[in-house]
């Protein structure tokens, strides 16, 4: 069996350009990174993370141009607004949480400082994996693309008759 490959040239067919013209650089994770640990307010972000207020205030809208983040006025001061995570943004955890830990295990600045846990167990997580539909886990030899209409379709034996 022939493995179909990625149509590298087309960039418009593929998801991760997307992804990038969005996130793509570190100022967006780290506010990201901020979100999910609770920050709403500019000014909280700022001084936290030691951004200049321009590239914040530019990062911010582009989150929030993309979905990433909304923008929502302050529930007790209408002057204030929030930028609080929406759906969209928390489907990018596992993104954030497997880059995280990539940085842990290959970089020799970063250090675990603490350890992500599951809330009602108190348990630490699983590593990030890839997951077949039966929840095994895949590697990088484990993957094949395939056209949307043979996805599910049975695998051809190749077989080899012996003379």
């Amino acid at each position: 069996m022939t493995q179909l490959r990625e149509p590298l040239s087309v960039i418009g067919e593929c998801g991760l350009p997307a992804a990038l013209e969005v996130m793509g650089e570190r100022w967006s994770f780290l506010i990201l990174r901020a979100a999910f640990n609770g920050f709403v307010h500019f000014e909280d972000f700022s001084s936290e993370l030691g951004i200049a207020r321009n590239i914040l205030s530019n990062r911010l809208t582009r989150l929030v141009d993309h979905g990433v983040l909304a923008r929502e006025r302050c529930e007790h001061d209408k002057r204030k607004v929030e930028y609080r995570m929406t759906a969209k943004g928390r489907e990018l955890l596992p993104a954030i949480l497997a880059l995280r830990d990539w940085g842990l295990r290959y970089t020799d600045n970063a250090a675990p400082n603490l350890v992500l846990i599951d809330a009602r167990d108190r348990q630490p997580i699983a590593p990030i994996t890839i997951r077949a539909h039966d929840d095994r886990v895949l590697e990088w030899g484990d993957l094949a693309w395939a056209e949307p209409e043979d996805v599910g379709a049975p695998v051809a034996e190749e077989c080899c008759a012996k003379a």
